[in-house]
């Protein structure tokens, strides 16, 4: 029996020979359903490429894509910041896309992306199990997002750091503490959620999470911000699960004729160089992105010279000593 050829494939899978050369080089978008028949079709053929021209093919762009959320939020814009910096150095062009939790938005920057030939991805999105994340071979690492059980995470240590902050509320004599979150069930957020129940429940204290999503309107977050107030009217203390909703609280609060941190104690998270140089009084636990933005550099490079790397990879917080969380100060 003849040996196949690449011809033979593509006539098999009802589809072009550009395209089987673009499933087996993982070049340009498409569609999983044709990625499969191509497969299912050098399965069937038993049809083995010519390794030295497939690597002839696969050049390199030196192009990288960050995909995010949002570069407003001052998380993401100091990751995307650092990740170009630091890509930049090590020969690397970027390109970055603003997904603002758009999935539809999201696939769109992906087919993009991929359409450039990007050698790799980091991305900071919500969004999980889009197909294009599937695509074979290409490299992808994620920063405090769960993309799919394939991609590796570089995260902070989320359940520490809600533990941490919320055993300081309850230290400085706090009872009624209130808890924000985003919606996403899988992302690694939810982990100081998590931990913040834990403390909570150890202390026989009620718990009350509000879900504020970070990429709604602003006053969207100030009515629901407004709202926990007025349905905690016994409220003490909000540990918040990013710094723009500590920084809201503040305000909410303040109108309301509250004292910061006389009458309500606040802890945010994120930590961000801007914050701590902009509201140095947040107290607030501290991702260090210096070093993740370091790490996820490294894992992609890792991946995209086809290394094994682990699945999870958490960085220890710190905490920024704050005056909102100490009832002794005045900030008003």
């Amino acid at each position: 029996m003849p040996t196949p050829k690449l011809e033979d494939v593509a006539r098999h899978a009802g589809v072009s020979k550009t395209t089987v050369s673009r499933v087996l080089n993982n070049r340009g978008y498409l569609s999983q359903k044709t990625i499969d028949n191509v497969n299912l079709a050098i399965s069937e053929l038993g049809y083995h490429p010519n390794i030295v021209a497939r690597q002839l093919l696969k050049t390199k762009t030196n192009l990288i894509g960050i995909l995010l959320p949002t570069i407003s939020d001052p998380f993401f814009g100091e990751l995307a910041s650092l990740l170009e910096k630091k890509l930049y150095k090590k020969g690397y062009k970027v390109i970055i896309g603003n997904s603002t939790n758009d999935a539809s938005k999201e696939i769109d920057y992906l087919n993009q992306l991929l359409s450039k030939q990007v050698d790799g991805l980091i991305v900071g999105t919500h969004n999980q199990n889009i197909a294009e994340y599937r695509q074979q071979n290409l490299p992808i690492v994620a920063i405090d997002r769960i993309i799919n059980d394939d991609i590796p995470i570089i995260e902070s240590d989320n359940y520490k750091g809600g533990v941490l902050a919320t055993e300081r509320l309850i230290d400085q004599g706090a009872k009624n503490i209130v808890h924000t979150n985003v919606s996403q069930k899988e992302s690694p957020m939810q982990k100081r959620r998590l931990g913040y129940e834990s403390v909570m429940e150890a202390n026989n204290l009620d718990g009350k999470t509000y879900i504020i999503d970070f990429d709604i309107p602003i006053t969207k977050k100030l009515d629901l911000l407004d709202q926990i107030f007025e349905e905690n009217p016994n409220i003490d203390a909000i540990f918040a699960g990013n710094d723009t909703d500590a920084a809201f609280a503040m305000q909410v609060a303040q109108t309301r004729g509250l004292s910061i941190p006389n009458d309500l104690l606040i802890i945010g998270y994120d930590g961000t160089e801007l914050i701590r140089n902009v509201l140095p009084q947040l107290t607030t636990i501290i991702q260090p992105l210096d070093n993740m933005t370091d790490l996820a550099v490294d894992i992609l490079e890792a991946r995209m010279s086809g290394k094994q790397t682990k699945k999870e990879y958490i960085h220890p917080i710190t905490i920024w000593e704050g005056t909102t969380d100490k009832p002794d100060y005045n900030l008003n």
